[in-house]
């Protein structure tokens, strides 16, 4: 949407367009963490033990000596190892059935002396266009706690669990405001969130809108609707109260 004109005639953009682009603009260029730690193919297992110690870091990235990822290694790839007598001890039963390649694996990981040896090497990443939203749908579905960035497969960055809350925090501080929005305007836009989302739109739900309060009033079959519901309201643009007046009552009760 475009209110007005600018100088030499160009376009002005209200809040609304405002917020839209500067929330789509967020991606792992924008939050990665650029100077990151790694080590080498060669680094020996006690100088990564003590890499992520000092350092006080869960995870740290194996490179060459180009720049290219090649593996990761993690606190997890470090848990079974033969100098904390914290082996992997399979029981019997589950050697019948794990091949000889797991068994050889899990040696490795336990007495393996360099990072090659250890590492994962089949390391999921990014580059540094790729949308936060895409990011965090990674980290989730993959239950990864950070990832690394790539620029011409070179590590430019990482990523972790702990900058997506970090990108959270700067983006409430940061965020344009939203200037004063008429009833009128309010009521569009919650209807319209509500229609976009399967679980919000309802025949038995009603919603009303005065001087920047939300009414929400009729039935919402669960409370986790009720709250999704209360929670859709509070983040629309111009809204200062929702008034809950819903009444809790599943299609079962009737």
């Amino acid at each position: 949407m475009i209110n007005a004109e600018g100088a030499g005639g160009a376009p002005i953009e209200n809040n609304d367009v405002k917020l839209k682009r500067w929330r789509k603009a967020m991606n792992a260029a924008d939050i990665m963490t650029r100077d990151v730690v790694t080590v080498h193919p060669d680094t020996s297992v006690k100088e990564i033990a003590e890499t992520l110690a000092t350092n006080a870091i869960s995870a740290v990235p194996v490179v060459d000596r180009e720049g290219h990822l090649v593996g990761i290694v993690s606190e997890g790839d470090l848990l079974h190892r033969r100098e904390t007598a914290t082996e992997r001890r399979r029981s019997w039963w589950l050697l019948l059935f794990a091949g000889n390649d797991i068994l050889a694996q899990d040696y490795v990981k336990s007495h393996g002396q360099k990072a090659s040896d250890v590492m994962t090497r089949h390391v999921l990443s990014v580059d540094e266009t790729t949308p936060l939203e895409n990011i965090a749908s990674l980290l989730d579905k993959a239950g990864i706690k950070r990832v690394p960035v790539l620029a011409g497969g070179r590590l430019a960055g990482i990523v972790s669990r702990a900058d997506l809350v970090q990108a959270l925090v700067r983006a409430k501080r940061d965020e344009p405001g939203r200037g004063a929005r008429s009833d009128h305007e309010i009521q569009m836009d919650l209807d319209a969130q509500m229609k976009r989302e399967p679980w919000a739109h309802s025949l038995c739900i009603v919603t009303a809108v005065r001087d920047g309060t939300v009414e929400l009033l009729g039935r919402a079959v669960s409370e986790d609707q009720r709250r999704g519901l209360i929670v859709l309201a509070k983040n629309i643009a111009g809204v200062k109260h929702v008034e809950d007046r819903l009444l809790v009552r599943s299609y079962a009760e009737d």
